[in-house]
């Protein structure tokens, strides 16, 4: 018995031409702070998931892999779908960006890398 053609997908799931904008963060702690990515995990779940805009929120430790290609040098990644530039920009200038950033991300971090795509 095959599923109805409305069925394939889940009903969250958004149309293949819904224009998004997607905000990948890299960390990596400082050496000698043991619970770093917990804090920015936790700080992450508080200051930034709450932001109006976000379509899609996932923050959380590396991913351990025997694959050669799977970097699992970082500590923790996040990734957050946007509708579209414009809400990135504005999550960007948020107070509650803004205090994440000075009050969780900056004490703990050796370095970051961020990837946007559209």
């Amino acid at each position: 018995m095959s599923l109805p053609q409305n069925r394939l997908a889940p009903p969250s799931a958004a149309p293949f031409n819904t224009p998004m904008f997607s905000h990948v963060v890299i960390f990596w702690t400082k050496p000698g702070l043991p619970k770093a990515a917990d804090e920015l995990i936790a700080g992450a779940e508080k200051y930034l998931k709450p932001i109006p805009g976000i379509l899609h929120f996932h923050v959380g430790r590396t991913a351990k892999s025997d694959r050669a290609v799977v970097d699992q040098s970082y500590q923790v990644a996040l990734n957050i779908i946007f509708r579209d530039k414009k809400a990135q920009d504005d999550y960007q200038e948020h107070p509650s960006h803004i205090e994440f950033v000075e009050k969780v991300f900056k004490p703990v971090r050796e370095k970051v890398i961020v990837y946007d795509f559209e």
